[in-house]
């Protein structure tokens, strides 16, 4: 079993994007999700989502200038899978893809992510 795990700096209605990016990636591969897909500012070993992707809320402010970033908060988003490492970095990039449309070039994201 492998995990996919993305850092995020998202509202609900981000968090809300990241999901359905995941979803779908996972539903097109027709992978084996085991267990729930997760949101946790918390992580196992006690870190937290700000101290491991704090930086995501400082592309945030650079990114948009003097403006609030409201509920906006570091989190991990994280799902178990049961799938060939191959498939598993297909899925990755798909999702990396989704979240990211617009390529390497410069752009602002519309969530701010890191894959971990």
């Amino acid at each position: 079993m492998r995990w996919l795990r993305f850092g995020v700096f998202a509202d609900e209605e981000g968090l809300e994007f990241v999901r359905n990016v995941i979803r779908r990636e996972l539903a097109a591969r027709r992978v084996t999700v085991v267990g729930p897909l997760q949101e946790r500012d918390r992580l196992d070993d006690g870190c937290t989502a700000e101290y491991l992707h704090g930086d995501l809320r400082e592309q945030w402010e650079i990114e948009h200038p003097g403006q609030d970033a409201g509920r906006r908060r570091p989190l991990e988003v994280a799902v178990r899978v049961r799938c060939s490492l191959r498939v598993w970095r297909a899925v990755r990039k798909g999702i990396l893809r989704g979240l990211c449309p617009e390529g390497n070039g410069p752009h602002v994201c519309r969530v701010p992510w890191t894959a971990c």
